[in-house]
């Protein structure tokens, strides 16, 4: 073989790594660079939120948050004083106005495209969070905005957190630990936290939502039984500090228990509907009311599948067929006169 071919075929693999906009070379590059911008904006993020919960945040913190060593740690606060987006005063790391406006964008597309999720596609309720982090960093303010006009400019994310809107400062966390209600203290389900995403994912597979009206039957050192929409459910200690809850003033354990869902209507029977719980959220609350389950709609359970799942109702001359999963999200009432 020709010289001048050998040094062409050892040429193409070093092209292959080199070449300056296409080779592996410029690709590593840019994918550092990427990582290394997407941990500064995740520190940011942290001091943000430490700042809204009033709390201190210093380099051993951000070193948990980001899950890196301290040295890391101290690197990227480094770059953020060169910066201008944060300072180091007594140990203490705060935000300096343009880390804040940043942070600020940054928690604003993640929840605003958490709630496109769940408003607009299929995805899986549990793959959201690791989703939205990826968004977060790659939207611009200008596709963050438009985005929330999309979306009709929501003020709360599918897990209950507010959206900050431009301009805004972060707000506390609303919501109390639920180790802070007694049994029969009834309370509203306000924020699922969504990390570790295995622990999430199990609260979702029980069932619980945000939203959800519900009360603690009994507690112990190893088991919390919680009430909530018409079923119960058993928690240990450490998943029920994965919700955060609301006080519902009022509101009484016994007319809780009260109420009921479609799911408990039985066959042949009919019932008025009083609305939707809030747990049923997005695209799943819109096709439930385009299909007539609106407050005052007379609805039966005309047809059980095997095992009694799916149940076709007859609401508003159509039938539809709702998994019990679903029709739990439907509040109903007796009939106006009693009628069953």
């Amino acid at each position: 073989m020709k010289p001048a071919l050998w040094a062409l075929l050892a040429l193409g693999p070093a092209m292959l790594i080199v070449w300056p906009r296409w080779g592996l070379l410029a690709w590593w590059q840019r994918e550092r660079k990427r990582r290394e911008r997407e941990l500064r904006e995740d520190a940011l993020k942290h001091l943000l939120k430490s700042e809204a919960e009033g709390a201190v945040a210093s380099l051993l913190s951000l070193a948990g948050a980001l899950r890196v060593s301290d040295g890391v740690a101290a690197e990227i606060v480094s770059e953020l004083e060169r910066e201008g987006l944060a300072a180091v005063e007594s140990g203490r790391l705060r935000l300096r106005p343009a880390g804040r406006e940043i942070a600020l964008h940054v928690v604003r597309t993640h929840r605003l495209w958490e709630s496109y999720l769940a408003e607009r596609t299929g995805e899986p309720e549990v793959r959201w969070h690791r989703l939205a982090e990826r968004a977060e960093h790659r939207l611009t303010p200008a596709e963050t905005a438009a985005l929330a006009a999309q979306l009709g400019h929501p003020l709360f994310d599918p897990h209950g957190d507010w959206i900050p809107a431009s301009g805004d400062g972060l707000a506390a966390e609303a919501g109390a630990a639920l180790e802070e209600f007694s049994p029969e203290q009834p309370f509203q389900i306000h924020h699922i936290e969504d990390e570790p995403e295995t622990v999430y994912g199990h609260l979702l597979r029980l069932g619980l939502r945000p939203g959800m009206r519900a009360y603690i039957v009994s507690r112990d050192d190893a088991k919390i039984r919680l009430w909530a929409d018409g079923a119960e459910y058993a928690l240990n200690p450490g998943t029920a500090r994965q919700l955060s809850v609301l006080s519902l003033p009022g509101v009484t354990a016994a007319a809780l228990r009260g109420e009921r869902f479609l799911h408990e209507v039985p066959a042949g029977g009919r019932a008025r509907l009083l609305g939707l719980t809030g747990a049923c959220r997005g695209a799943e609350r819109r096709r439930l009311l385009d299909l007539g389950f609106v407050p005052g709609s007379i609805v039966e359970s005309a047809l059980s599948g095997p095992g009694g799942d799916p149940t076709a109702y007859e609401v508003r001359g159509s039938l539809v067929a709702l998994r019990r999963e679903q029709a739990r999200y439907v509040r109903v009432g007796p009939l106006p006169g009693g009628a069953a």
